[in-house]
């Protein structure tokens, strides 16, 4: 009998079913880790990017707000014994009149810790915003200025019309109007020494002049483009602006800079005349006096990162430092940094406050128009 042929063919082996799941269960584990590390990695890169977008809107912000207030109070600290007049206008016979001091900036204090209001006031002329002096006695229902000069002076410039004498706010009145002109008649056409504001304008109206009118030696100030800006955080933690049309007397707001969430503002006063300021204070002035001691504004703005960390990564509330040696009216201060001073920045109204990361920006702002007419 002949020997069976040897099996040319390799042997041929497949997977056990021990050694396929050993190797689903390493895919699994290489998938998982690849996974947590890329997670990871977007984390950070999404913490890192929305605390690089906070740094640059606080950044922004407070920039936006210093160039604001260094150029605040421009024509109006022309006279510093005018500071703080009661500004009235009305568009409109029948529109609401509105009121605001005469002063480069004015702070609303927020209650409890809540987010400062800044309304700053400035003129926008095309020249140089030159104090007129009134030459006549000018009745209310007056339609004609007669002064000593109206260089810079044009057709739907807003106008200041300030007393000679301030003393008190409760007796003095400062009026808005606008420019106009007619050459139908010398007395309400713009000349060199006349300065008209009839009817024309709804601007122009007598329920905001004083009952005795302005006196000679009064004064005007040309605005021009007056600014009245209010800066503040709204609910959606931006920071807005809110600005007066002087087409038709409206307001309107708009969006700044996001995740502003809290704005923190003082007056930096020279209580002793030495000009050099001496205390930091949130009461507003109530006399002419006492805003000519307004030098500077200090304040700070806190910003958030927009991403929810989802777990707590702030502890605490968020502090101003304000310096171991300036006296600080008003606001509690508290030891800090060895042996400075801070102020304790309000945030735990935020929902979630603790999940989020926040940077403070600060900086004092000196009130250059005030300075150069004290």
């Amino acid at each position: 009998m002949r020997a069976p042929l040897p099996n040319l063919r390799p042997h041929q082996h497949g997977f056990t079913l021990i050694e396929l799941m050993v190797a689903v269960l390493l895919g699994m584990l290489t998938v998982l880790v690849i996974s947590q590390v890329l997670v990871q990695s977007e984390t950070r890169r999404r913490t890192i990017s929305s605390g690089s977008d906070a740094q640059l809107n606080g950044a922004l912000a407070l920039f936006t707000m210093q160039r604001e207030i260094q150029m605040a109070g421009y024509g109006t600290s022309a006279n510093p014994a005018s500071l703080g007049c009661k500004l009235s206008g009305q568009y409109g016979g029948t529109g609401a009149t509105f009121s605001v001091p005469l002063a480069p900036v004015v702070i609303s204090a927020g209650l409890n810790g809540a987010p400062d209001s800044l309304t700053v006031l400035q003129a926008r002329t095309r020249s140089v915003a030159v104090p007129m002096q009134v030459k006549e006695d000018h009745a209310k229902t007056g339609v004609a200025f007669v002064v000593d000069s109206t260089q810079g002076v044009a057709v739907n410039d807003m106008v200041v019309a300030i007393p000679e004498v301030i003393a008190d706010y409760a007796t003095s009145q400062c009026s808005l109007f606008q420019v106009t002109t007619s050459t139908s008649d010398p007395i309400t056409t713009l000349s060199s020494t006349r300065v008209p504001h009839t009817a024309a304008s709804a601007w122009n109206q007598s329920a905001v002049f004083p009952a005795a009118g302005f006196a000679a030696k009064s004064y005007l100030v040309n605005m021009g483009n007056m600014s009245v800006k209010t800066y503040a955080v709204s609910a959606a933690y931006n920071l807005t602006s809110t600005e007066r049309s002087w087409a038709d007397g409206s307001t309107s707001t708009q969006d700044l800079f996001p995740q502003i969430v809290n704005m923190q503002a003082m007056y930096g006063k020279d209580t002793n005349a030495d000009g050099i300021v001496d205390t930091y204070d949130r009461v507003t002035p109530t006399t002419p006096a006492g805003w000519q001691q307004v030098l500077t504004i200090r304040m700070a703005i806190v910003a958030r990162s927009a991403k929810d960390e989802g777990v707590s990564v702030t502890t605490s509330q968020p502090l101003w430092d304000v310096g171991p040696n300036d006296t600080i009216t008003g606001p509690a201060t508290s030891s800090c940094h060895g042996t400075s001073k801070c102020i304790t920045l309000t945030i735990n109204t935020i929902p979630n406050w603790q999940r989020y990361r926040y940077k403070v920006y600060d900086t004092i702002i000196p009130l250059r128009n005030v300075l150069w007419n004290s």
